[in-house]
């Protein structure tokens, strides 16, 4: 069984079983082609569609398609992920960011954040060389950086704290 969840609020519940496919406890009566790698033509009743999945992120589980010209975004929650939300886990997954430590050893060449920061999952936070190779660290999830540990031009080890976070 999934969830799906349109940008507008529209939610609708797929069940996928053996010959047949339901949505919303009905038969999905609809008949998709692919036209092209990542456009389709669908049918339903007399009415006709082109739509192309303009983006598609997995591990989040979002879907940007373009449906006749009107782009629509679409999330998707498997049975695990209803399963937690019916716990209360529903946030398990989320990246509760406490440190962020050297990957390697190497020398710091830039500072991207302060104390006080808010940073979001994916922003850069600073330069490390190694190996000759400028690395870019990214946060590993959202929060508010409590102290930066290291400084420009200092020499870092393997797994040393660079950064605290709130």
């Amino acid at each position: 069984m999934l969830q799906v969840k349109t940008g507008n609020g529209k939610t609708w519940q797929v069940d996928i079983q053996k010959d047949t496919i339901l949505l919303n406890n009905s038969p999905f009566d609809w008949d998709i082609s692919p036209i092209g790698p990542k456009t389709f033509h669908i049918i339903k009743g007399a009415r006709s569609f082109t739509a192309e999945v303009v983006s598609a992120d997995y591990q989040q589980k979002t879907f940007t398609f373009k449906i006749n010209g009107a782009t629509q975004m679409v999330s998707v929650k498997d049975r695990f992920d209803l399963l937690l939300d019916q716990l209360g886990m529903s946030n398990a997954n989320a990246n509760k960011v406490n440190d962020v430590k050297a990957p390697m050893p190497g020398l710091i060449l830039d500072v991207k954040v302060q104390p006080g920061q808010e940073v979001k999952k994916g922003d850069p936070i600073m330069i490390l060389e190694a190996m000759k190779m400028e690395n870019i660290l990214k946060s590993p999830g959202d929060g508010v950086v409590k102290e930066v540990k290291v400084q420009v031009r200092q020499n870092v080890e393997k797994n040393q704290v660079l950064i605290l976070f709130q």
